[in-house]
């Protein structure tokens, strides 16, 4: 009796030196998580509110501070077009994620996003079909546009068939790529301040922009699904 009361003696120091017991982590992981999911949604909320509204300036008759790109001038409607409507998908995208319950406000919202996704694609194949720099940089952006409305119409497909799950899981891949628009602008930006060449920097650029984004969700998806399990 006196060698048991020794050992609990000693596992209560142990406790006390080392930290909290074992069975108390696990609500400590929860708050952390749920701190990271609050903060993470509020940069992305700050992040998408400022590049969605200053993208908006495409649809004015004359740009203020227009992106160095040679398809912004020689094809200013298609930049328009595809400016407009993915920076509605890109400002739509965030609230979808915040209020997932569905209803009538969240329906309404959602097929906002998915016509913004449809019509932002068009604009963004042909926009990629003579994107500078060549052929790289076509295939980087030719890839995100088949992607991006890939992900949305499975998203889609999801809904319909009341798999809710799936669905919330292909609309995180959609805007996943719908944020290369956030990306887009931070790397063209690092690209102009460290001086790199535009014909090094813009094909890695049309592939970097929103091959990070996916890569994030997946594994976001996989920690969700080894939680679970």
């Amino acid at each position: 009796m006196t060698e048991i009361v020794l050992v609990r003696s000693r596992e209560l120091d142990k406790e006390h030196v080392f930290g909290r017991p074992r069975r108390d982590l696990p609500m400590e992981d929860e708050r952390i998580s749920a701190f990271a999911k609050r903060f993470g949604i509020g940069v992305l909320f700050v992040l998408a509110t400022a590049v969605g509204i200053v993208s908006l300036r495409y649809l004015l008759p004359v740009v203020p501070f227009p992106a160095r790109l040679p398809n912004v001038h020689l094809k200013p409607t298609l930049i328009a077009v595809h400016a407009g409507f993915a920076a509605v998908a890109l400002l739509v995208g965030p609230w979808q994620f915040v209020f997932r319950r569905g209803g009538a406000a969240h329906v309404a919202r959602g097929r906002i996003y998915i016509a913004c996704v449809a019509l932002g694609t068009l604009a963004a194949i042909a926009l990629a079909l003579t994107a500078a720099t060549g052929v790289v940089a076509e295939l980087g952006f030719l890839m995100l546009a088949a992607l991006w409305a890939t992900t949305t119409a499975l998203a889609v497909r999801a809904v319909r068939a009341r798999r809710t799950a799936a669905h919330a899981t292909w609309m995180m891949r959609s805007y996943a790529l719908t944020a290369a628009a956030i990306t887009l602008r931070i790397e063209l930006g690092l690209m102009f301040a460290f001086h790199i060449p535009f014909e090094v920097g813009y094909p890695a650029i049309a592939w970097a922009c929103w091959l990070p984004n996916l890569l994030a969700v997946e594994c976001l998806l996989l920690v969700r699904t080894y939680r679970i399990a």
